[in-house]
This record gives C-alpha cells, sequence and structure tokens, in this order.
C-alpha cells in the first residue's frame, strides 16, 4: 500500500470581492450575474463519473505478447438543494445548501467490495451556510470545509491498531462539484464590462481522480453565444481543458492525517500525469442568474510504476465526466 503524507491547508476567506450592479454593461457586451430570489430554492442533480482503464503490459500468461487490460468505473451522484437566507441584490447574498442524496456505485471485472459506504455518501443529510456575491464569487466556504472534513475522516477503517488506512472515496469529487460552483461566471475578469461573443477568459479547477494527484486543469472559458427560448436567454459558455501541475496549494484537502491508502490505486506508486484534454458546455441563464445545466468532460493519461522492482509500469487511462443540471420542481 502505498504511503501518503498531505499537508495540512489553511483555508481563508477570499477577499477583495467588488458587488456587480446590474447597470448596462459596454456595447454587445451581456452582464453576467449569478443571482439567489428570496424564497426560492433550486435543486440540482450533480454527477461525477469516470471510466478507468489499465494496461500492464505485456502479459506473461498464455496470451504471448497482448497487453493485460482492467477496466472499472466508478459514479458519484447527488441532489443538492440551495435555499437563500439572506439576499443582498449588490452584496453578499447567504445561502444555505443541503446534500439531499449521495450515492456511489462502483463496476467493473472485479469492483470493489466493502461493508462500509464510500465517505460521499456521508454528506446525505447534510448542510451548510455560504456567502456568494453577484460576480459568483464565494466569499466564506468555511461550513463546507468543515463538512468535507467531517466525511474525510469517515474514509478511514475503523480499526487503527495498525494505522490510519484509507479507503477508496470520492470526496475530491465532491470537492470539484461544490468547491467551484459558479467558476465561469466568478473568473470574468472585468464583470462589471460583461462579455460578448467570442471572448475568452481563464481559470482554474481541479482534478478528482481515483488515486491521490496533485494537478489540476487549466481551463478556457469561451462565451459561444446567447439562446433565447422559453426559459428567456441563455448564455452558452463553452470550455477547454489542459493540464497544470501542480494544483494551487489554497484547495481543500479533506484529510491531514498520514495514512496508507487501500486497494489497487494505493498499492501502485510513482504515478506521474502524461497529458490531460478535455472540453465541455454550460448553459447559464441571463435572466435568472443561474446555471441551468453544464458538462465537462476530459481523459487524462497517467503512468505508475510498482513496488518491489517487479518492473512493470502500468498505463492508465481516467476519462472522467462532471455534470450539473438543474431540476424543475
Amino acid at each position: 500500500m502505498q504511503k501518503i503524507v498531505v499537508p495540512i491547508v489553511l483555508i481563508g476567506i477570499l477577499a477583495g470581492c467588488t458587488p456587480v450592479q446590474k447597470t448596462a454593461p459596454a456595447p454587445n457586451k451581456t452582464l453576467l450575474t449569478v443571482d439567489f430570489p428570496q424564497g426560492q430554492t433550486l435543486r440540482y442533480k450533480f454527477v461525477s463519473s469516470r471510466d478507468i482503464t489499465v494496461d500492464w503490459g505485456q502479459s506473461s500468461s498464455k496470451q504471448q505478447g497482448k497487453s493485460k487490460v482492467d477496466t472499472t468505473s466508478e459514479s458519484l451522484e447527488m441532489v443538492i438543494s440551495y435555499t437563500p437566507v439572506e439576499v443582498e441584490p449588490y452584496g453578499l447574498t447567504t445561502v444555505m445548501a443541503k446534500c439531499e442524496s449521495a450515492k456511489v456505485t462502483r463496476t467493473g471485472k472485479s469492483p470493489r467490495r466493502s461493508a462500509r459506504q464510500d465517505a460521499a455518501e456521508s454528506f446525505a443529510g447534510k448542510s451548510w451556510i455560504f456567502t456568494v456575491a453577484p460576480t459568483g464569487k464565494v466569499e466564506d466556504r468555511s461550513k463546507l470545509y468543515d463538512v468535507l472534513r467531517q466525511a474525510g475522516q469517515q474514509a478511514f477503517r475503523p480499526d487503527r491498531s495498525k494505522g490510519l488506512i484509507k479507503e477508496p472515496d470520492m470526496l475530491y469529487d465532491f470537492i470539484a462539484l461544490q468547491w467551484f460552483g459558479w467558476d465561469s461566471i466568478s473568473s470574468i475578469l472585468d464583470p462589471a464590462a460583461g462579455v460578448g461573443a467570442g471572448d475568452e477568459w481563464q481559470s482554474v479547477l481541479s482534478v478528482p481522480a481515483p488515486m491521490i494527484l496533485w494537478v489540476a486543469r487549466n481551463v478556457t472559458y469561451q462565451l459561444n453565444e446567447i439562446r433565447r427560448d422559453e426559459r428567456g436567454p441563455l448564455a452558452l459558455i463553452e470550455s477547454s481543458y489542459s493540464l497544470l501541475q501542480p494544483s494551487p496549494t489554497d484547495w481543500p484537502i479533506p484529510y491531514t492525517e498520514r495514512f496508507q491508502m487501500s486497494g489497487m490505486f494505493g498499492f501502485m506508486r510513482n504515478y506521474k500525469v502524461l497529458d490531460l484534454q478535455g472540453t465541455g458546455q454550460e448553459l447559464f441563464n441571463i435572466d435568472a442568474g443561474r446555471t441551468q445545466q453544464y458538462t465537462q468532460h476530459y481523459t487524462m493519461q497517467v503512468q505508475a510504476s510498482l513496488p518491489l522492482g517487479l518492473g512493470v509500469n502500468p498505463k492508465i487511462t481516467i476519462g472522467q465526466t462532471l455534470s450539473m443540471t438543474l431540476l424543475v420542481p
């Protein structure tokens, strides 16, 4: 099993957010702001899923010259509601988030069997408060971090006589779906000026994976067009991704203890990310100030090694999809 040493992360409150008032943007530009109408609860379905292929290289079995390949998949599906508690139209809005359900599913030739639930499923029934500006920037995530750290403790085996053993979990998928909410809007460099068709802006997003990896995604957003339908004008925001190493040090970490990771990805070591490429698409309701849906997909290539000088360097391909869909009441 691979030994992981995780540093303690200090989480601070983001500063320097300037409220954006809904005044006329520059010509041919559209103002994109995040709004939470008082008394209205928004419910979203979040899904993070990935297909994992491990190529062990040439097999010494009967099929000489052929690679041994294992394929597995895992997914986290959640329904989370957002209810505004205190609304400031041109300032910070306080929102109560509640995870109504969380389910992890694993499949494959020999999927992991465990009597214990995945730590990510412990989010079901949990709630937290955060504050968000019209720019989409979340100003205080401290309560979300508390809930995340509590879930992190659920990832370890109860018997600690042989040290901390961490089971596989999808906590980093939860982080990718919740810590970076409204990133396409909050990363606009000059939000008061608005954005026009063809405009691009940059950001950085996390990379959940079945193993511990300190990598992230460079993101390029582009406003493709404004669509009109019965829901009102929808901004079609395209995105593309590339590899960034290492990830920012101020992102949250579910566990701060020294531990060993169980399972196949704890047995492997010396992970090296070779490549990451992907694209995404989001529909943002301009008048309502809310995301209707988004889908992000990337493919990541990773190389690893095995202990004890076995001379095997598995090649791992991860196809990852993250999505968010507004549920109609």
